[in-house]
């Protein structure tokens, strides 16, 4: 009797320490990603935002090759046998969605998009449930606190004012995009190594925006590399991209998209926090109160499954 209480509590802290590091990941993906709004706006004048993002993934691409490279080779025949699953990641999860990203920056603020971005985690939980997972009242309970957080953020206080510019249409597009990656990352081969699969995602997808890359320069002609330019790029290759990509894709193997997203409810409180101190740009009554729904709906949907 001894024996099988020892174990089981063993096993249960086994899971909780699953589900700690995991959310860990999770927040540190978040952060990083956060940083990057911040960085598409600044960028958005002055990088056209298909180059932006070729740039991002070739930096991504360096960053990776040192640690992922051999390991990649050696699984390349796992790659060709799940090519078709590493070829759909990479085309949402590199090509569209940051490309997606970087057009929306170009007419609307980061907080704007972070705020977008920030209601994925709906979609994320409802490939889950349709995946036949189940996601725990406590959870929904969170999630929905979280997304009515986001709503009142967008709508400046109201759930029937959403001032959306062509911008936030461009987000919305990016967002589904991404919630339909962390879905099929859940889906991810198991021969596959995680850096095998980020490194491939990361070539893949550059390389399928290199049409679209070429097309930017004929039309639009190459950008100036200055200090302005490079470093907002270097942070957003090297930061968001390969540490901040491995980090959410283990969260994903360890805890779940739908767990992960509520965890992604976060980033609207995290970008207002960088724009304050990087911008110095103020945050309202409405606003702190907003990000005390999500910050709330995030500790309910991830306490519901670290019990």
């Amino acid at each position: 009797m001894d024996r099988t209480r020892t174990h089981s509590v063993t096993r249960t802290a086994a899971r909780k320490g699953v589900a700690g590091l995991g959310i860990t990941l999770a927040i540190a993906a978040t952060v990083l990603w956060s940083g990057s709004f911040v960085a598409v706006r600044a960028l958005h004048d002055s990088v056209p935002p298909v180059q932006h993002a070729f740039w991002r993934w070739v930096v991504a691409l360096v960053a990776v090759a040192p640690f992922a490279a051999r390991e990649a080779w050696r699984q390349r025949a796992l790659v060709r046998r799940h090519l078709g699953h590493v070829l759909l990641a990479a085309l949402l999860g590199v090509t569209v969605y940051n490309t997606l990203v970087n057009q929306a920056g170009v007419s609307t603020s980061a907080g704007n998009m972070s705020m977008i971005m920030a209601a994925s985690p709906v979609l994320m939980a409802v490939y889950e449930r349709i995946g036949g997972v189940r996601l725990g009242a406590r959870r929904v309970a969170g999630m929905l606190i979280a997304c009515t957080g986001v709503v009142l953020l967008v709508g400046k206080g109201s759930l029937s004012v959403v001032d959306f510019t062509a911008g936030d249409l461009w987000m919305i597009a990016a967002a589904t995009c991404f919630a339909s990656y962390s879905a099929l990352l859940r889906r991810r081969p198991a021969e596959l190594t995680g850096l095998t699969f980020l490194f491939t995602t990361f070539a893949l997808g550059a390389v399928m925006l290199l049409p679209a890359y070429a097309l930017s320069v004929s039309a639009q002609g190459t950008f100036t590399p200055t200090p302005g330019t490079v470093g907002p790029l270097l942070y957003v290759g090297v930061a968001s991209s390969a540490v901040a990509f491995f980090a959410w894709n283990k969260a994903i193997s360890l805890i779940g998209a739908a767990q992960a997203g509520t965890v992604y409810y976060l980033q609207p409180v995290c970008v207002a926090a960088l724009s304050y101190v990087l911008l110095g740009e103020r945050t309202t009554w409405t606003q702190l109160l907003c990000m005390n729904l999500i910050l709330g709906g995030v500790v309910l949907g991830t306490a519901a499954r670290s019990r």
